[in-house]
């Protein structure tokens, strides 16, 4: 060490006295409760720039509701801290000539020993101790909630809030469990699903088990342009392999999303990472589009006379079909009603829901008949079916279905 940098060292000092001390002289007016109501201020400029964005349409429901929660958890951590205030102060006055004193002391001592692992640990001491701070917050919220739900077991809603809670800090199955309840009081709703789905693959190592890939995809039947589940079922599908149908998932996100948001970039990435990936896959849809590989089905449909008599002229029916292993939503869908059986239809690819679920991306299928009652599409105790399934789809299969099941 030399003079050189001692004088360095001094001139720094200088400076930064020059600014701190001229401060510590005033006298200041401190007004208690600033600090909460400050951020109270930000968390309800949030709340409006997030029912703005929901009224512009840039924010589904389901978004809306999950940054609201964030935002609820962020304005608890803040306002549990506790802030102290006085009217007036010049008790700062007595830390200036501490600073003079022990500032350039530590500058030096810490100088010395920076090298030493102590060091260290002792500047990750800091940010591990405020995570343990924000988890202390958070599991007392979710303590409150779960005394609610004692009394109240069943709050659909509250079972929801509680299982994002648990899988805001990562207790996945936890969280399983929770949105498992909420799944049975709410029945087949889209977010619970997805919810539900993507708890199940964080349990089972960010892997998707069967049970979660059937619930994006029903979920997906349900609402076709639900915005987790096309990146969900996107995932679902790299795992299986299928690039290409993944790729037809999230090309119909990249239109759902706005072009200017953190979702759309990130999208962007994964995508690009997958081409990266597979760089044979534009060659083989390519390949594909060019050997003409679209299906049809010819399916002729009839009805037993056992079941007839149960039945109504009316009656909706019902005549689709469906991946064997894969998504539950129907390939391709043709409503007729029993009036008109026996009737011949024909299932192709131009009557697919969704771009990615076509006859011709399956090579096995299920080809089913059912006859509902009440009009439902779905599947409900007391209709009539009848189904013959296709192991190996060829370009213009036939079949001949009977409905002459009841569903118990």
């Amino acid at each position: 060490m030399n003079i050189t940098y001692w004088l360095i060292i001094f001139v720094l000092l200088m400076i930064a006295f020059f600014i701190i001390i001229p401060p510590l002289w005033k006298i200041r007016k401190i007004q208690p409760g600033d600090f909460d109501q400050r951020n109270i201020h930000i968390a309800q400029q949030r709340v409006q720039d997030l029912n703005n964005q929901l009224e512009a349409g840039s924010l589904t429901p389901e978004q809306f509701e999950e940054q609201y929660d964030e935002l609820e958890l962020s304005l608890n951590d803040d306002l549990s801290i506790k802030q102290k205030g006085e009217e007036s102060s010049t008790q700062g006055r007595w830390v200036a000539p501490v600073i003079l004193l022990l500032v350039p002391l530590l500058s030096i001592s810490g100088y010395l020993v920076l090298g030493e692992p102590d060091a260290l640990l002792k500047a990750q001491e800091q940010p591990a101790q405020q995570t343990m701070n924000t988890g202390t917050d958070i599991n007392g919220m979710i303590s409150g909630l779960i005394q609610q739900l004692k009394q109240q077991p069943d709050n659909a809603k509250g079972w929801v809030k509680l299982g994002r809670s648990y899988k805001y800090i990562k207790k996945y199955q936890q969280a399983v469990n929770c949105f498992e309840k909420a799944h049975v009081l709410m029945g087949d709703q889209p977010e619970v699903m997805l919810y539900l789905a993507d708890s199940l693959a964080m349990v089972n190592g960010g892997q998707f088990s069967d049970k979660a890939s059937e619930l994006v995809f029903k979920a997906l039947e349900i609402s076709p342009n639900n915005e987790v589940g096309l990146w969900l079922a996107g995932m679902v599908k790299t795992e299986q392999k299928e690039i290409s149908q993944a790729m037809q998932y999230w090309l119909k996100l990249e239109t759902l999303l706005p072009a200017d948001s953190n979702s759309y970039r990130q999208l962007q990435a994964l995508m690009a990472t997958v081409r990266a990936q597979n760089p044979d896959l534009e060659e083989k849809n390519n390949k594909a589009l060019d050997a003409g590989l679209a299906v049809s089905i010819n399916v002729q449909v009839s009805i037993d006379d056992s079941i007839k008599s149960k039945t109504g002229p009316t009656n909706t029916v019902f005549i689709y079909a469906k991946a064997l292993s894969g998504p539950p939503m129907p390939l391709a869908i043709v409503r007729k009603q029993v009036a008109d059986l026996p009737v011949s239809v024909t299932l192709d690819d131009a009557m697919a829901m969704m771009p990615a679920m076509k006859l011709s991306n399956f090579k096995q299928v299920k080809v089913m008949a059912r006859i509902s009652k009440s009009g439902a599409a779905k599947q409900q105790k007391g209709d009539f079916i009848g189904s013959v399934e296709l192991s190996d789809l060829t370009a213009k299969p036939s079949v001949v279905i009977i409905i002459n099941q009841e569903i118990q």
